[in-house]
């Protein structure tokens, strides 16, 4: 379909041209790459709706790249319209596809027997609260906080296709791990602090036993080296980019209330050291008059009219590009906490500050996949995650992400109205 471009004379690229084999190359390459970062395949996994929306965004980006790179390339700008047609056209081929293939799936599809062991109440909770969990799978069995007979439990899942661990102790995980194997069961794991800070470990071949070494974080020299220097050209690029939104933004958040555009705020960063954050101000001014620190909560009153429209497209977050552009920040990394709330997160889960290993971020995994109400404890096992696998194509790959979660509501989700912060008395976090 894409080959169709270079026949239309717009198109300042010959058909079977070397340049039209390289266009052709990188469109295919970024649609893959972009389809998988984005999950825009994963039928069963995601509504008709999320699908048909990763692939729009999918498509959108790798013809903007592809339009953007000729343009460069010729030193001019050409005419859209043959890009236009053919997002339109993989647009509705990609809206048949989701339906038909989706629909098909869980109509063909038998769900497979699965097994649920879980610690607490909570834990199982947790995992119903998974969208659409009940229409993918077949739960036969549920086995709470089972002793360490791995015999009978072995017995127990005889039969079984899938089996959830949730809040299981490292016995109980390792014995069902080993019985996965086994039984050819598909197992997945919630995993506790302590595992995902060993999946991070380095095997180390200098002794004569096999021997993880584990350490506090840091990166590569060339990692680091090359995250500032990206850190540098992307908020150089950002700010001039986006400085049109964001000089908007300031005259419409003035002209609400006069108060002032900015807010700064302290925040901690590598090691606990604190700075002061940017952004645009989203609520009314002296929100915090009295003196309790506090996140946003839904229908939250404090927010200003600007505030609701800003907060929910992220623009009140473009100012920290400044806090990247000195350093206090990174692109990728940890969400900056204040300090106070911070503090509150430490007397239950003393284990939050392992997030300070690296610098924080304008967003990561914690960001992405989670929501700005995400329980402390969940946010620290995706930060600790990010932290094992920091690399150039993970953080691509998150940068990528992000673009997504511009579009999702439920990722700007406040906190319950009268908390102060995102723990939640009525779930356990027993399993930490």
């Amino acid at each position: 379909m894409m080959a169709g471009l270079c026949k239309f004379s717009t198109m300042p690229i010959k058909l079977m041209s070397a340049e039209c084999v390289v266009v052709l190359g990188a469109y295919v390459t970024l649609l893959l790459l972009t389809h998988h970062v984005y999950h825009a395949t994963d039928i069963g996994m995601a509504s008709v709706t999320e699908l048909l929306m990763s692939q729009m965004l999918s498509n959108l980006i790798s013809i903007g790249v592809v339009y953007v790179g000729v343009s460069l390339y010729v030193h001019h700008l050409f005419n859209m319209l043959p890009l236009f047609i053919v997002g339109m056209i993989q647009m509705v081929i990609g809206l048949v596809w989701c339906v038909v293939v989706n629909n098909h799936y869980y109509k063909k599809r038998r769900k497979p027997r699965t097994a649920i062991i879980y610690k607490h109440q909570s834990n199982l909770d947790l995992l119903y609260e998974t969208p659409y969990f009940h229409d993918k799978y077949d739960v036969c069995k549920l086995i709470e906080n089972p002793p360490e007979d791995f015999a009978a439990l072995r017995n127990e899942l005889e039969g079984c296709e899938v089996l959830f661990s949730v809040g299981s102790s490292a016995e109980i995980t390792n014995g069902l791990a080993k019985i996965c194997v086994e039984l050819n069961i598909i197992g997945y794991f919630m995993p506790r602090l302590g595992h995902i800070i060993m999946s991070g470990a380095e095997y180390m071949a200098r002794f004569s036993l096999p021997t993880l070494c584990v350490r506090r974080a840091g990166g590569h020299s060339e990692y680091r080296f090359f995250k500032r220097t990206f850190d540098l050209f992307a908020s150089l690029v950002g700010i001039v980019v986006a400085s049109p939104i964001m000089l908007a933004t300031a005259i419409a958040i003035k002209a609400e209330d006069h108060g002032p555009v900015f807010y700064r705020q302290v925040r901690l960063t590598k090691n606990g050291r604190e700075f002061k954050i940017l952004k645009f101000r989203s609520m009314k001014v002296n929100a915090e008059q009295d003196g309790v620190a506090r996140l946003a909560g839904e229908n939250d009153s404090r927010i200003t009219k600007v505030g609701h429209f800003i907060r929910a497209c992220r623009i009140d977050e473009l100012p920290q590009l400044f806090n990247i552009l000195v350093g206090d920040m990174s692109i990728v990394g940890p969400r900056p906490e204040r300090p106070e709330i911070a503090k509150q997160y430490e007397e239950s889960l003393p284990e939050f500050a392992l997030r300070l290993q690296v610098k924080a971020g304008l967003t990561g995994l914690a960001q992405v996949y989670g929501r700005y109400n995400t329980e402390p404890y969940h946010k620290l096992q995706m930060d600790l995650l990010y932290i094992n696998e920091m690399s150039v194509p993970t953080d691509l790959q998150l940068i990528l992400a992000t673009i997504k979660i511009l579009f999702v509501k439920d990722s700007t989700q406040g906190i319950a109205q009268g908390q102060a912060t995102a723990l939640n008395d009525k779930k356990s976090h027993k399993a930490a």
